[in-house]
């Protein structure tokens, strides 16, 4: 996935708008030490599922995905907070969350 520009996300609503469709567009609102992306990166998710932008891959964008998806179906913005490393229980020698930072990121339901 790649950073999408201001110009393709407001195309894409406008395009789903048109369209009838909604689409959950959710924002890096603030981040604090090591994150996979910046504030204002952006992931736009469909109802189908479908998906455009990021905002930094693996688990975090997984989480950012479910989050968007029941925004969608809840017709309700939200904010969420993300921790991008892991619990103190889980053994070094595990793949995990390895940036080390905090974000949080903004859905917003386009209708």
């Amino acid at each position: 996935m790649s950073l999408l520009t201001q110009s393709e996300v407001y195309a894409e609503i406008t395009k789903a708008q048109s369209e009838g469709r909604r689409i959950a567009v959710a924002t890096i609102v603030t981040t604090s030490g090591s994150t996979p992306q910046r504030t204002g990166a952006k992931l736009l998710v469909f109802e189908d599922g479908k998906m455009m932008g990021t905002v930094g891959g693996g688990c975090v964008e997984a989480d950012v995905w479910t989050e968007a998806r029941d925004a969608l179906t809840e017709n309700r913005p939200r904010l969420c907070r993300f921790t991008l490393r892991d619990a103190p229980d889980v053994p070094p020698d595990e793949e995990g969350m390895i940036c080390g930072g905090d974000m949080e990121v903004f859905i917003e339901v386009w209708s």
